[in-house]
């Protein structure tokens, strides 16, 4: 019996033929990185160690192996053909990484995005200046961003997916609701793994900010992501009040230490 495809994206067939991705958010146009601009294109775990070593830092990481990595990523598609939509609510939403045929606004009602993932592994935050990066969680809902593959595009796609999001243990790889234009249909994404001692589902407000103020790593500051995300928000419209009070509480809790 053939399996039916997950994506149900409203396309016609006029659109089908299109080559821009940004035809229905031309306001991201310039806004997400070319995928063959990305680093994260070509991320490996020898590259991840290799980049750790050089910043001087410990590796404490917990890579997954290749081969359970890849498991992961059938396990997850086992049941998927066709075009394929991904749904991002973090970095995706700026750096996807991915060759995609477009990108909609979408909502994810039964989850929401929520700054849970400490980063003390070199990332966004060390040990002695831990990060903090965005996850998703069950909750009250999420607005972000699906981008489509195209069908043929998926096996490639989501092995560099799969490489960088299930890089080591933190996240389980999901098809979950979105609604996009009033439509229901359903997307790849990472849910937060609460069995994973760096997601920190009870995390302290105050912890949030001073992670979210100071903490650096070889992908950058959490400042800089949580700056991103809001800012990828608002080009759409979008206000995440958790993510915004985060950003200007951290804003302030660097003013302050820098006075």
């Amino acid at each position: 019996m053939q399996r039916a495809s997950l994506c149900f994206l409203p396309i016609s067939a006029s659109e089908s033929k299109m080559t821009d991705p940004f035809c229905h958010h031309p306001e991201l146009r310039g806004l997400v990185t070319p995928c063959l601009q990305s680093r994260f294109r070509t991320i490996t775990t020898e590259k991840i160690r290799e980049q750790i070593a050089a910043s001087g830092q410990a590796l404490t990481i917990d890579f997954h192996p290749d081969d359970v990595r890849e498991n992961l990523r059938a396990q997850a598609l086992k049941a998927h053909e066709g075009d394929l939509c991904v749904f991002a609510y973090g970095s995706l939403m700026w750096d996807p990484a991915l060759d995609f045929a477009d990108v909609r606004r979408a909502y994810a009602p039964e989850h929401e995005r929520r700054f849970i993932l400490v980063d003390s592994r070199g990332g966004r935050g060390t040990s002695d200046a831990p990060g903090v990066m965005a996850a998703l969680d069950a909750g009250a809902g999420c607005e972000g961003l699906v981008f489509r593959i195209e069908a043929d595009k998926v096996d490639c796609e989501t092995e560099i997916l799969f490489r960088r999001e299930m890089i080591a243990p933190a996240y389980h790889a999901r098809f979950i609701s979105v609604i996009i234009d009033g439509q229901s249909t359903q997307a790849l994404t990472f849910v937060a793994d609460h069995d994973q001692a760096h997601m920190q589902p009870d995390i302290a407000r105050a912890d949030q900010i001073r992670f979210a103020a100071t903490g650096k790593g070889i992908l950058g500051s959490s400042l800089e992501y949580l700056q991103n995300t809001v800012s990828q928000l608002g080009k759409l419209g979008i206000t995440d009040e958790d993510a915004s009070d985060l950003l200007n509480a951290a804003l302030n809790f660097g003013a302050e230490t820098a006075a």
